[in-house]
Order: structure tokens, then sequence, then C-alpha cells
């Protein structure tokens, strides 16, 4: 435990405190850009019932009308104590003024994946053309997705593989703040943003079973200039995924496991373009997961990763805790060899350090053609019960610095920038190494 800094194990008591978020109560003053202006609304106001039963979506809908139609700021209430059941819904922008739903109740989906029947399967909450938006209020939004688990194909074998409903998707918005909820039980992802820009996540609580499939906690997909902090994430996939045409993202303080870890990727399926830069993951802990901190592309993809750094970070008992795959393939059938690839570059590994559960600590595989340049190492350390932990490496070249356990396998052939800024800007550099 000597190699452990006092931040680490400040992290270390965060993550074994489990960030005990359920329960806020914010009061309405204290909501950024609120003020005596606000008007509040509730959904109770346009019929809603809050028993559990009652289909309350048109009250939801009518309620999100008046608001979003009004010039003056507007907060929705969901009251606290009641269950709303809300059939698929989209909240649509442009609004005339800012708004803030504060949910201190529960939300709850229809249990059964019939009602979404000639309906969008990818769709429940759906936030889209909206400015200036906060959600919050300590309360629940409870996806319900038991069935739609079982009726997937990575469950049940003889089932054909199709989409499930987001919990909640926020489309085309700008300047979001989403704080102080809890998310369960999502049919598949619980919350997505896409297309959006300037978003502030913290203080969320994600969980459903590790055996759900699918379950996303946090998908960040075409965005930019997003933060997520301060959350605890349990699901059956990964605990954040930032994917395509995504930048300038920041994720610190985050809980994460069980799950897949925290993700950039999957990227370049199907042929496509990605491109994802400028992404700092900073402060996590991460425990029980098939993955640590990862990239995944698949083969045939085109476009980059660049500028991706992973910093202050606690691993326990997890499977991959650092790993690359460009040869990364769900799919039940074995995927087909392909030249082209997404490119990834300029990625730092700084202050990572915990337990593997595999041998096989550190893992780099990279594309034959387009291989993995400027990958750094600084300041790692890996043990693993069974014995000494292992690196491997395939056609990937870089820079390690000071301690790092297990050995680095990294090449420095190709076009390895041989500073220890591993090709970032100093000013950049110096921020990481505190």
């Amino acid at each position: 435990m000597a190699f452990f800094h006092l931040p680490m194990l400040l992290l270390l008591f965060l993550c074994w405190s489990t960030l005990e978020l359920a329960g806020f109560n914010p009061l309405i003053q204290e909501l950024p850009g609120s003020s005596s202006e606000g008007r509040s609304v509730s959904v109770d106001d346009f019929g809603a019932k809050g028993d559990g039963y009652t289909d309350d979506t048109k009250a939801f809908g009518d309620a999100w009308l008046f608001a979003c139609s009004s010039p003056y700021k507007r907060i929705i209430e969901i009251p606290a104590g009641k269950v709303y059941l809300v059939k698929p819904i989209d909240f649509a922008g442009p609004c005339k003024s800012k708004l803030t739903l504060l949910i201190m109740g529960t939300i709850i989906a229809p249990p059964d994946p019939k009602i979404w029947d000639g309906q969008n399967t990818r769709k429940w909450l759906y936030f889209h053309g909206i400015r200036r938006l906060i959600v919050t209020g300590g309360g629940t939004i409870n996806g319900m997705g038991q069935k739609w688990w079982s009726q997937s194909c990575k469950i049940n074998r003889t089932k054909p593989c199709q989409h499930a409903p987001t919990a909640i998707t926020f489309h085309r918005t700008k300047h979001l703040i989403i704080q102080e909820l809890t998310l369960m039980n999502s049919q598949q992802m619980h919350m997505s943003f896409t297309n959006c820009f300037h978003v502030k996540a913290s203080r969320m609580k994600l969980v459903a079973p590790p055996y759900s499939p699918n379950t996303d906690g946090i998908h960040i997909s075409a965005s930019t200039s997003v933060e997520i902090q301060d959350s605890t994430i349990e699901t059956g996939d990964d605990c954040i995924s930032v994917v395509s045409n995504s930048s300038n993202v920041r994720i610190r303080n985050i809980a994460c496991g069980p799950g897949h870890g925290i993700s950039i990727g999957s990227l370049g399926k199907s042929r496509s373009l990605s491109q994802v830069h400028d992404v700092r993951v900073d402060g996590a802990c991460i425990s029980n997961t098939e993955n640590g901190v990862r990239i995944k592309t698949w083969q045939g993809g085109c476009g980059f990763v660049s500028n991706i750094i992973f910093h202050n970070i606690f691993m326990r008992n997890v499977s991959n805790p650092i790993i690359i795959d460009q040869y990364y393939c769900d799919s039940p059938h074995q995927c087909a060899n392909q030249t082209s690839a997404v490119k990834v570059e300029d990625v730092s590994f700084i202050g990572i350090k915990g337990t593997s559960a595999t041998e096989n600590a550190i893992k780099f595989v990279c594309s034959d053609s387009f291989p993995c340049e400027r990958i750094f190492l600084e300041d790692i350390y890996l043990a693993f019960s069974g014995g000494e932990p292992t690196s491997y490496c395939w056609k990937a070249s870089g820079l390690s610095f000071g301690l790092v356990h297990p050995p680095s396998c990294l090449s420095s052939s190709g076009h390895l920038s041989l500073n220890k800024t591993n090709g970032f800007p100093a000013s950049q550099y110096a921020a990481v190494r505190i």
C-alpha cells in the first residue's frame, strides 16, 4: 500500500463509500440559474394521478407544453411520494424560456414491451431541441426493463437482436444540467447524450443488475463539451461510453462497477467514420468489472482516436484493467479480417493502480495497417493474486516513465515522439502530472 498517494487514498474512500446519492432533496433556490422569477407548475395540476397504475403520459405532455410555451422561467414539479406511469413521450423544444424539471417522485415505464408496438423502440423519455434545461430533484426514473432483458438475443439466443429503449435521451440539447437523480433498470441504455453541447451531469446514481444486457450507464455520442462527475454507476455494460464524433469530454470522480468499465467506443462498426478526441478521465474507482479503461474499435472502420488521458484511477478485481482492442467484435459470428481501422494515437495512462483479476493486466492489441502510436504509461502498479501480472502488445509503440508494473511492452518504433509529453502540449501534460 506504500505506493498510494494521499489523493488516491481519498479516492478509495470515495469508492468504498459508493457515493450514496439517493434521497436528495434540493431546494429550488439552490438550483443554478433559478430566481424569484421562476414559476412552478405540477404535473398534478394537469391531471396526473401518481398512483403507479394510471397512465400519466398526457398530463406530463400537457405540463411540458404549457411550461415550454411560457415566456417566464418555469419549474415543472413531479411531486415526491408518488409514482407516475409514463409511456414513450417526446419533450420537444425550442422553448421560450429556461426550464427546470424537478423530479422529486418516481417515474416508471410500462413493463410490457408491447406498449412500444408501432413506435420507436429506441426511445422512452426523449428530450430534443432544447436550450438551457435543468433536470434535478432527487427522484427516481425506473425503466422496468426486466422483460426487455429476457427478450434480448444476448440472454436468449433464440431471439432476434432488436433495439430496446434508452431510458432518457437528450438530443440536440444545449446548456443542459442534470443532477441528483437515480436511474435504474433501464430497458437498454440508461442515459444518452446525442448531438449535444455543453452538458454537465453530476451526483447521479445509475443501477441495473450485472446480467442486464446493454444497459450502459451514460452514453455520449456526437457531443461536445460534456462533463460527467461525482456519480455511481453499476450496470450490465459500460459505465460510461464515448463514441463517434465526440470531443472535449471530462469525466471525474466516478465509482464504476459492476459493468464493463469506462470505454472509448465501440468505433468504426460497419466501416463507419469515427472521430473522438480530447477526452480526459480523472479520478475513478473501478471494481469487479470486465474492463477498466478501454478503447475498442471494429475492423474496417476509419477515422481516429486521439488526445485521450486516463488519470488517477483505482482498479479492484478488474479483468482487463488497461486495454486497447482494435479487433473488437460484439457479434455471435466471427468478424471478418479487414485492413482498414480507426487510428489510435496520443493516449496516456497515468496513476493507475490496484488489482487485476487476470494475469494479463495491460493489453494493447492494435491494427497491422494502422498501429497504435504515442501510447504513454506512467505511475502504473497493478497486482495479480495468482502471481506476477503481464503486459501484451501487438503493433503498439510509445513510451513509459517511472514505475510501470507490469513492465511496459510498448515498442519505440514508428513515429514515436521521444519526449515525456507523449505528443501532448506541454501545458496539458503538466496539468495531469500533479
